[in-house]
């Protein structure tokens, strides 16, 4: 692997002898794996190679065995509410109800930051609006999630884990439903959360968007069979590896794609 080793305080997940079963099969493998802050990881693989499990079980989503922390802290010595502030989720098959106001189901990723019952805040307003306009959703805030189209409701559900203002982001196929500029609008608002200091980990079916992050996460069987910067060639290996030769790495003003070989 050719990832740079940064000390545990430059680590926004650690994990060790990460393991996972679902429906009696195991699906993760001993995985140990360093993701650095204010950096952006794309996890990428072949279907079935336990991507989606990954970031669940770094949710906190599924049950899982080794250990995992958590911007330094091991995760089960985190209160469930300090979780859910500093870690935000964007899942393939998240929803919410269809009668609710776009605004009020960004309104939601304000919760851990409020106390029980309690009215929203200044600050939680400004969140909302801001995540809002980020995801140019701003003009439907007052419109249902059922008058929205699928890549519409992409950018609520978007806006709505950017107002958690968390730390680290975890987005699982964020790129689904959306079309080619808002595609590209999301890698952009990717870019500029990073330089905040964010850490962004995504997992992604579109190689050559996989291919922009700072780090690759590259899985087959369950198991992590490379992690390195997108950039080098070992990392360009790798991929082309697990997914047959199928695809080719070639640079493209200024950047990598992957073509179909």
């Amino acid at each position: 692997m050719s990832l740079d080793r940064p000390s545990v305080s430059g680590l926004a997940i650690q994990t060790q002898h990460l393991s996972a079963v679902l429906d009696d099969a195991l699906i993760l493998r001993d995985l140990s794996v360093q993701i650095p802050r204010a950096s952006w990881t794309s996890i990428v693989g072949p279907n079935g190679a336990g991507k989606s499990t990954l970031l669940k079980a770094l949710a906190g989503l599924m049950a899982s065995d080794g250990t995992i922390q958590l911007l330094g802290q091991a995760v089960d010595e985190i209160s469930r509410r300090e979780k859910a502030r500093c870690l935000s989720w964007l899942g393939q098959s998240q929803s919410a109800a269809e009668d609710m106001r776009v605004w009020d189901v960004v309104m939601l990723g304000r919760l851990p930051h409020q106390a029980w019952l309690a009215a929203p805040s200044a600050e939680d307003y400004a969140a909302v609006e801001q995540a809002l306009r980020d995801t140019q959703a701003w003009q439907w805030r007052e419109r249902s999630l059922a008058q929205l189209s699928g890549g519409e409701r992409q950018r609520v559900l978007l806006a709505r884990a950017l107002a958690v203002q968390a730390e680290v982001l975890l987005m699982d196929e964020p790129l689904a439903n959306l079309d080619p500029p808002h595609q590209a609008d999301w890698m952009a608002l990717v870019r500029q959360l990073v330089a905040q200091g964010k850490t962004v980990i995504s997992v992604l079916h579109e190689i050559s968007f996989a291919l922009q992050a700072d780090y690759l996460m590259i899985m087959q069987h369950g198991r992590l069979v490379h992690q390195g910067r997108c950039k080098d060639i070992e990392s360009h290996q790798a991929l082309c590896e697990v997914f047959e030769h199928r695809i080719a790495i070639h640079p493209v003003a200024g950047q990598w794609v992957a073509l179909p070989n």
